[in-house]
């Protein structure tokens, strides 16, 4: 179950890449925003959110925008200007959670942006 104890590998099916902001791109009647790799990949399990799922991992605070809860393996260097993109699609990070502050694995609260 996400948020209670660490999950291995093998629970881990989907394989994605963090992305942060890039430069504006001109693209023919303005701009828009780029995205740059951050490798490595990661293996992540993507849950859907649940009220209930948010509210055990936001402390009590229910994120009305979130779509998606993802485990990974813990990194440096997230934030929530990030996203994470699977198979063409990508999940904006609004929250991210450490864990017992273990450096173990992250708990990223994300909303699917469609584009």
């Amino acid at each position: 179950m996400i948020g209670m104890s660490k999950i291995s590998v093998g629970e881990r099916p989907h394989r994605g890449m963090f992305q942060r902001p890039g430069p504006p791109e001109p693209d023919g009647t303005g701009f828009v925003q780029s995205w740059i790799d951050m490798p490595p990949a990661a293996y992540a399990q993507i849950t859907p959110a649940t009220q209930t799922s948010l509210e055990r991992v936001a402390a009590g605070t229910v994120l009305s925008q979130a779509t998606h809860l993802v485990v990974v393996p813990y990194r440096d260097g997230l934030t929530t200007k990030a996203r994470f993109t699977i198979d063409g699609r990508n999940l904006s990070i609004l929250g991210i959670q450490d864990p017992e502050e273990r450096h173990r694995e992250l708990i990223l609260i994300c909303a699917e942006v469609v584009e």
